[in-house]
């Protein structure tokens, strides 16, 4: 992605700003995901055809990893190898998903079908925050 397109997507030309942008939006989405599943677990396991205590752990688990992204956003220069650390989780998520759906999950239609738009999703952000990163450190040499 060149840096004229992630300026455009974060609406500001400063590669730290960009890059925060996109980690702060990471963990207000991942936030929200994860707070839905603690809240409403019942239902959405009903829904998605998932077990109502794995989306109450994966609940839990989104929610503090989204307030240590927004910790890291709300750095005036996040360090490299946390965003990169990020990014990591991020494809890992994206696989594990994949993966699970595959081999372990028998979610209803619309459970496979968040499923992968979940992860489409993650990975999504995984290849902006990489962008960004580096457009960041091209701009800095």
């Amino acid at each position: 992605m060149s840096a004229t397109s992630l300026t455009a997507l974060a609406r500001t030309s400063d590669p730290q700003t960009v890059l925060r942008r996109f980690l702060a939006l990471d963990a207000v989405v991942t936030g929200a995901n994860g707070l839905a599943y603690l809240a409403v677990s019942g239902p959405l396991g009903r829904l998605l055809g998932v077990e109502s205590s794995l989306l109450l752990a994966l609940g839990a688990f989104l929610a503090v990893y989204a307030g240590a992204v927004a910790l890291l956003a709300s750095r005036a220069r996040p360090a490299d190898l946390p965003v990169r650390a990020v990014i990591e989780a991020n494809l890992a998520w994206t696989v594990l998903s994949l993966v699970a759906l595959a081999l372990w999950l028998s979610p209803t239609t619309a459970g496979a079908v968040r499923t992968v738009l979940q992860a489409l999703t993650v990975a999504g952000f995984a290849g902006l925050q990489y962008a960004a990163l580096r457009n960041r450190q091209g701009s800095s040499d």
